[in-house]
C-alpha cells in the first residue's frame, strides 16, 4: 500500500510534511518522495496524523453489555481516528483481577474487537481478601498497568485506602507497572453526598457532592505515597485545574483529562443533564482553561475519553443521583482534539501529537509499535479533511451509547479513513470496513 500526497505530522517535526509512505505486512517500511506501485491511496488536500490513542475505555465485556460491547464501541473509536484503545478491569464481569479473569475476558473480546486493543488489570477492596500480590503478579505479563480507586460506586469493585494503595505501588514498582488511580477523597464525597441528598436530587447537588477539595485532597495524598515508594502512578480523568498543578515535575507521576472536562462546566450540567453526568463531575466556569493550559504546558500528559455509555432508560431517570454516570466519548476523542486543540487553540503540533497518540504509547509500554508515524512501526494512520465540518449527532454513533454532551457541536476537520496496521477500517463514504476481532490484543 502507498499513501500518496498527503501532508503527514511527525512527532519529530514541527509543521506537516508532504511526503509520501510505503505500507508492506502492516509496518510502515519508507517514507519518502515519488512512490510508484499498485494500491496507491491519494491523500491529495488530507493530514495524516498517526493513529489516536485511547487509554480509558468501558467497553462493558462481558457483562454489562446493555450499555456498550466490545464489537460496538470498537467500531465507535475507529470512526473517530482512534487505532487503539486500553480498557478497564472494573466493568465486566466477572472484574479484571486475576489471570482467570481476564482469560476469560479476552477469549470473548477477541473475536469482537475491530480496533487494537490491550487491558488495565484491577486491584480492588476485594482483592485483599486473598493473596493479591500473586494476583499481580500473574496479570503482569497480559496488563499495561493496574486499576485502583479512592472511592467507588461498584460492590464488585471496592475502593482502597491509603495503606492499601501503598501496598499496591510497592508490588507494581517490583513488576515495572503504573498504577491508575481514581483520585475522590472518600471521607470528603460521603460526607458531602449526604448533606446534598438531604437538599434535592437537582443537578446542582450532585455537583456540589463532588466538590474540587475531593480531588485535591486524593491527589496530594496519592502523589506522596507515591513517591514515598518510588512507583509509577498515573491520576485518571483530573477534572479540577488546581490538582493537575499537584503533578508538575513529579517523577514517575503523570495525569490524563478528557474532552468533557475541557469543554464543559457545572452551568452546562445544568442545562444539559444527566448527558453529562460523570465522576469526577465537571467544575465551575474558568476551571476548564486551566485544565487547557496544563495539558498544553506538560503536568497533564495526554486525553483519554472515559467511554461509559448507557441507555436512556439508565441516563434519563429524572433523579440526577440515580442517572448513570457515564458518557460515550471515544469517537469524539480526536476529532474533538483537532478542532478545539490544534486549530482554535493553535496547540504545537508536536505537543498534539504526545497528548493524543505518543504519550499514552509510551507510558504504557507500546512506544515501540504505536503513538508516531516512523519507519518499522504499526501503519496505524488517520486520514483528516481540515476543510471538512461536521455537526455532532449521537444518532449516528456507532457505540449502543447514543446520548451525548456534544450533541449538535460544530467540529472543524473530519476523519476520512482510519487505518490499522496497513488496512482501512474506517472510510467515511463506506463506514466500518473491518470485520470483528480484526483488533489484535497488545501486551507490554
Amino acid at each position: 500500500m502507498i499513501i500518496k500526497n498527503g501532508s503527514i505530522a511527525f512527532s519529530t517535526r514541527k509543521d506537516f510534511q508532504k511526503l509520501d509512505l510505503k505500507i508492506d505486512q502492516g509496518k510502515i517500511v519508507q517514507i519518502g518522495e515519488d512512490f510508484s506501485g499498485d494500491n496507491v491511496t491519494n491523500a491529495e488536500g488530507l493530514l495524516i496524523f498517526p493513529g489516536a490513542i485511547d487509554p480509558h475505555v468501558h467497553f462493558d465485556e462481558p457483562g454489562f453489555t446493555e450499555r456498550e460491547d466490545f464489537y460496538h464501541g470498537s467500531c465507535a473509536a475507529i470512526s473517530g481516528g482512534v487505532t487503539t484503545v486500553v480498557d478497564m478491569p472494573c466493568t465486566s464481569i466477572p472484574p479484571v483481577i486475576n489471570l482467570e479473569n481476564l482469560k476469560h475476558k479476552l477469549a470473548i473480546v477477541k473475536q469482537r474487537s475491530v480496533v487494537d486493543f490491550g487491558f488495565f488489570g484491577g486491584v480492588s477492596g476485594q482483592c485483599f481478601d486473598v493473596d493479591f500480590r500473586k494476583n499481580m503478579t500473574d496479570l503482569a505479563d497480559y496488563v499495561l498497568g493496574y486499576k485502583t480507586y479512592f472511592i467507588s460506586g461498584m460492590e464488585s469493585f471496592a475502593r482502597l485506602g491509603f495503606a492499601q494503595l501503598r501496598q499496591v505501588l510497592s508490588v507494581a514498582r517490583e513488576l515495572n507497572r503504573p498504577v491508575l488511580l481514581h483520585a475522590e477523597d472518600y471521607e470528603t464525597v460521603i460526607a458531602a453526598e449526604a448533606l446534598e441528598k438531604a437538599k434535592g436530587s437537582d443537578w446542582v447537588n450532585y455537583y456540589h457532592s463532588r466538590p474540587e477539595a475531593a480531588e485535591l485532597i486524593a491527589i496530594k495524598n496519592a502523589v506522596e505515597i507515591a513517591a514515598e515508594v518510588g512507583a509509577d502512578l498515573h491520576i485518571v480523568h483530573v477534572g479540577t485545574a488546581a490538582a493537575a498543578a499537584l503533578l508538575a515535575s513529579k517523577a514517575h507521576i503523570t495525569g490524563e483529562t478528557a474532552p468533557h472536562y475541557l469543554e464543559f462546566s457545572n452551568a452546562d450540567l445544568k442545562r444539559i443533564g444527566g448527558a453529562l453526568k460523570t465522576a469526577p463531575v465537571v467544575k465551575s466556569p474558568g476551571n476548564s482553561d486551566g485544565l487547557w493550559q496544563a495539558l498544553i504546558d506538560g503536568p497533564l500528559s495526554f486525553v483519554a475519553s472515559d467511554h461509559a455509555p448507557a441507555p436512556a432508560n439508565q441516563k434519563n431517570t429524572g433523579s440526577a443521583w440515580d442517572d448513570y454516570s457515564g458518557i460515550p466519548g471515544t469517537g469524539t476523542l480526536f476529532p474533538y482534539m483537532y478542532s478545539e486543540g490544534l486549530v482554535k487553540r493553535k496547540i504545537r503540533l508536536d505537543r498534539f501529537l504526545k497528548i493524543t497518540a505518543e504519550n499514552a504509547a509510551g507510558r504504557y509500554g507500546l512506544f515501540d509499535r504505536k503513538g508516531s508515524i516512523a519507519v518499522g512501526k504499526d501503519a496505524d494512520l488517520i486520514l483528516v479533511d481540515p476543510q471538512a465540518d461536521w455537526m455532532v449527532a449521537g444518532r449516528d454513533f456507532y457505540s449502543k451509547g447514543k446520548i451525548t454532551p456534544f450533541e449538535g457541536m460544530t467540529l472543524q476537520g473530519r476523519v476520512v479513513q482510519t487505518i490499522i496496521r496497513g488496512e482501512v477500517v474506517y472510510d467515511f463514504q463506506t463506514g466500518i470496513c473491518a470485520k470483528p476481532g480484526f483488533g489484535r490484543f497488545l501486551t507490554r
